[in-house]
């Protein structure tokens, strides 16, 4: 079967023997996964997590069960999380499931982009497989993931229909932050890049599109000088929080959602952070619990399929790569 797989600092497309499934596990024959900024990172070396695994957007086909494996069966449409939580530690107990220290010791292998990918038993035993309805496409459903951590950084900011949102960053994970505030009422929601390719998508779905270079203009103007409720930075670029910190208001929140890159230090005065009482929140990764509701808005709500923009073959996963680098996409899908 073929792989794409980190190898020595580089990605390989390369051919493997097909895993077998052990006892508890489960193997799945891949449909679509979605191509993630942080499998991007992780490509370059400036992601932080120390397991080099690639693909977590998965859908597929259960091909075959292990031993013991009762629940699931072949020929089931599934999504597959990466990550899965003990759900005993004292983390879990306190509502920090993305910190349990057991939360990143599995993972899909080799990764969600290979033809077939096992699913380890500790993944299995503990809801990180879902069936899917007919209602979640597999465009859609490799918005799972993505979206639920959306909804995390979501519950984490207590959002008001009223408050005004500036997003930094129209890339995908942006633009699932403004689909999923318009989906609850939230209507005053600002976008920002500097690409117009992906300003275009803010405006087709719904949302306030602001250059960059009108930014504060338009932000200020907007909130009768007092900034924005809340600064959601959907980008991984450290001058983009310390811009955020300027635009939102006294009193304001602020939540750090992209990964910053290895080595990322803030430039801001800590002082005006107090004195004006500002929250930093930061958010990361999803747990189960935050799945499952993704998994039911995208029936119900959100389409975010309208996204996808390029599909591209396993075999030229180096292609998708540069295009995404480029700039010339918005979410890319790799196929078999």
């Amino acid at each position: 079967m073929k792989a794409v797989i980190i190898d020595g600092g580089e990605v390989k497309v390369k051919e493997m023997e097909r895993p077998k499934p052990s006892k508890g596990e489960v193997l799945v024959k891949m449909k679509i996964t979605g191509l993630c900024g942080t499998d991007i990172e992780k490509i370059e070396g400036k992601y932080t997590a120390s397991m080099q695994i690639i693909g977590h957007e998965p859908i597929g086909i259960i091909e075959d069960v292990g031993e013991g494996v009762d629940v699931l069966k072949p020929g089931d449409r599934v999504f597959v999380h990466h990550h899965v939580p003990c759900y005993e530690c004292w983390y879990c107990r306190k509502g920090s499931p993305t910190m349990c220290p057991h939360y990143r010791k599995t993972n899909i292998y080799p990764g969600g982009f290979s033809e077939y990918f096992l699913v380890p038993s500790w993944n299995v035993e503990r809801g990180g497989i879902i069936n899917l309805s007919d209602e979640i496409s597999d465009e859609r459903g490799i918005f799972i993931e993505p979206l639920a951590t959306v909804i995390r950084a979501y519950k984490r900011l207590n959002v008001e229909e009223d408050d005004r949102v500036l997003i930094v960053g129209a890339g995908p994970m942006g633009l699932l932050h403004m689909l999923m505030l318009l989906s609850k009422g939230v209507n005053n929601v600002f976008v920002s890049d500097i690409r117009e390719y992906r300003l275009s998508f803010v405006e087709k779905l719904g949302g306030i599109a602001v250059k960059e270079e009108n930014l504060n203009k338009v932000i200020m103007s907007e909130t009768e000088g007092r900034g924005a409720d809340i600064v959601v930075v959907a980008t991984g670029n450290s001058k983009a929080i310390s811009s955020g910190l300027r635009l939102v208001r006294r009193g304001g929140k602020l939540c750090i959602f992209g990964v910053p890159f290895k080595g990322s230090y803030l430039d801001y005065d800590l002082a005006d952070l107090l004195s004006n009482e500002i929250s930093i929140i930061t958010s990361n990764a999803a747990s189960e619990e935050d799945i499952r509701i993704s998994v039911n808005l995208l029936k119900e709500k959100i389409s975010a399929e309208k996204l996808v923009t390029h599909k591209i073959p396993l075999q030229y996963f180096p292609e998708a790569v540069k295009i995404y680098k480029e700039g010339r996409a918005m979410k890319i899908a790799i196929i078999p």
